[in-house]
């Protein structure tokens, strides 16, 4: 199971997440997300256990536990989705709407067509 692990002082290691963890059962993979650039933690992890019940009591019981300072957040992770956009998608946003180029309209707003005219409201 993959837990997520929240909520983290910038001063824990991967090697302090294992020791949590072990006391709760087989750790296959632990990981404290760090800046690209800076190697600062980023305040969250994700920690890898062999067996669903091990890790189900390990959440029950380091959910809300401090550590170096903070209490951890801890739950099952959810799937990566490929959203990275956030939030529901939008709908049409209008734009150039043709109409004639030629006479007192052209392309750009009034007359017939042009930017901004009526949307369609589903």
């Amino acid at each position: 199971m993959n837990i997520y692990v929240g909520n983290l002082s910038r001063e824990v290691s991967d090697e302090d997440l294992m020791t949590e963890f072990s006391a709760y059962g087989k750790v296959k993979s632990v990981k404290v997300i760090r800046d690209l650039f800076s190697g600062d933690s980023k305040g969250f992890g994700f920690v890898e256990m062999v067996v669903a019940t091990e890790a189900q009591k390990a959440i029950d019981e380091l959910n809300t536990k401090e550590v170096k300072g903070k209490k951890l957040v801890v739950n099952e992770a959810r799937p990566k989705t490929d959203d990275r956009r956030g939030g529901s998608g939008g709908g049409s946003r209008g734009g150039f709407r043709g109409g004639s180029s030629s006479g007192g309209s052209g392309n750009r707003g009034g007359g017939s067509g042009g930017f901004g005219g009526p949307r369609k409201r589903f």
